[in-house]
């Protein structure tokens, strides 16, 4: 048998939290009829546009061929709209996207709040977010370099 590093184990329990989590959210996302991929992006694009498609894909953590996909599926639902600037693709909510996102946003923050509260005191939360903060950041730093 294999001897794994605590960091290789605590890298798995996150890979696993995040998987089993999304499958929890693409559930309870079905009445509302949106993937948490679907979610994630309109989410991205309602914060930050107008957006370019290769800075939705950094955020949405997808590649550019799955943005792409993913992007060409919204459009089709209606949610997003592109717009072309000379070489430059500019992603917007359409007003049927904006509407969306407000009828889900909460229900979402709810749901993930609630699968957090019902297993962490709030000092172990406040003591998670701040060591998952501090990964990011290491991660986030190494990439720039």
């Amino acid at each position: 048998m294999k001897k794994n590093t605590l960091g290789s184990l605590i890298w798995l329990r996150i890979a696993r939290f995040t998987h089993q989590s999304n499958l929890l959210s693409n559930d309870f996302l079905k009445q509302f009829d949106i993937t948490v991929a679907k979610f994630d992006v309109l989410n991205q694009v309602s914060i930050y546009q107008p957006i370019t498609q290769s800075q939705l894909a950094e955020k949405a953590t997808l590649s550019e061929g799955g943005i792409s996909r993913m992007l060409t599926r919204l459009e089709k639902e209606g949610y997003i709209q592109r717009k072309k600037d000379w070489k430059i693709k500019w992603i917007v909510l359409t007003p049927q996207g904006e509407r969306k996102i407000e009828e889900v946003f909460d229900h979402q923050l709810a749901f993930q709040t609630a699968i957090l509260d019902e297993c962490l005191t709030e000092e172990e939360q406040k003591t998670l977010y701040m060591l998952m903060n501090k990964l990011q950041k290491h991660t986030e730093n190494k990439l720039e370099n």
